[in-house]
């Protein structure tokens, strides 16, 4: 089959590669769809020590079955699926308490580094476990529906924040996780307010349905929640950048009691305003990935609730996935998802 492999770093290649073998537990997907991610783009250079080459990359995907071990049931050749991007064990305290994106023994697609290497669906084929496959509705896209996989992880931070009808929340930084959080959170009966420094995205936030934006760099961001919420700043906020300077804002812009889930780590380290947190006694919760969320997230998408049609810059054929991650890499202006066609 041919895959994209990451044969060193920041290098791709177009190669022949065996067709994985497919376990007794098993199915074997003929990918008709695959996401480049953001955490994709940041580590081929090898800076982040998750993409050790050789590695075939991709974890947002979507196709159709193609073969199926010999102890699944419930599943045919035919079936149009998507997958989780977390291969988990099952049997771990966090998997039988619901928590599968803290699995003891998790693996992610396309991840290679100290502890294993799994690859993923930059490919024509991939090998992925039963228990983590989810059904397509009916009629949906492939390319729409290797979205789910964002959707789902922004779904997860909104969820750790605890929004509730009525209140109001922030979203800071407002790329493709950001701008589906805006999405979500207005789907929780939030009013909604996102913060970036790129006009373009605060525009298409707006469109998105985002009832106020605001300029990180022009306006003053946590003054101006504070004049909307009536001098007492938002309940909620959503981090989905992940540096100092966001983490910072996220926190400035919250109300006394006001919840934060970060999302977002460019970075592995940010400054804590420790005491802003204590006394203003402000709950933060980090959010990694998401445990279970698939089918709602589904749902939200064939509801057109949740719309991600918006956010796809280009749909193009694999072998021409390596100049579409020099572009994100080089952070070409206008350019958010890239789904790529083995």
């Amino acid at each position: 089959m041919k895959a994209l492999v990451l044969t060193a770093p920041s290098r791709f290649e177009l190669l022949d590669v065996p067709v994985p073998s497919v376990g007794e537990g098993d199915v074997l997907v003929a990918v008709k769809a695959c996401g480049i991610c953001g955490s994709d783009v940041h580590g081929m250079d090898g800076s982040t020590g998750r993409r050790i080459p050789p590695i075939i990359m991709g974890h947002e995907a979507a196709g159709v079955i193609a073969a199926v071990g010999a102890t699944v049931t419930g599943w045919a050749v035919g079936d149009r699926v998507t997958f989780d991007s977390t291969i988990s064990c099952g049997q771990c305290g966090y998997c039988r308490t619901g928590r599968v994106n803290l699995c003891d023994n998790r693996r992610v697609l396309g991840v290679s580094c100290a502890e294993y290497q799994q690859d993923g669906a930059f490919a024509e084929f991939v090998a992925v476990p039963r228990h983590i496959l989810y059904r397509l509705p009916e009629g949906m896209p492939f390319e729409r529906a290797a979205m789910v996989e964002a959707v789902s992880i922004a779904m997860h931070a909104v969820q750790r924040a605890s929004p509730h009808p009525g209140e109001w929340a922030v979203v800071v930084g407002a790329g493709t996780i950001g701008l589906l959080a805006v999405q979500v959170l207005r789907t929780s009966g939030c009013t909604v307010l996102a913060a970036d420094i790129d006009a373009e995205r605060l525009e298409l936030a707006g469109r998105l349905g985002a009832h106020g934006t605001l300029r990180v760099g022009q306006d003053d961001v946590a003054a101006a929640v504070r004049e909307r919420t009536g001098g007492a700043g938002a309940d909620v906020a959503i981090e989905a950048v992940g540096l100092d300077a966001t983490v910072q804002l996220a926190i400035d812009c919250l109300r006394k009691g006001g919840r934060l889930a970060l999302v977002g780590n460019l970075v592995p380290r940010a400054t804590l305003p420790l005491q802003a947190v204590v006394t203003r006694e402000l709950t933060l919760a980090g959010s990694c990935a998401s445990a279970g969320e698939y089918p709602a997230c589904l749902d939200l998408i064939a509801s057109g609730k949740v719309k991600v049609e918006p956010l796809i810059s280009a749909v193009a054929p694999l072998e021409d996935g390596p100049a579409w991650f020099d572009r994100l890499y080089r952070k070409e202006p206008g350019l958010m998802k890239v789904i790529l066609r083995p």
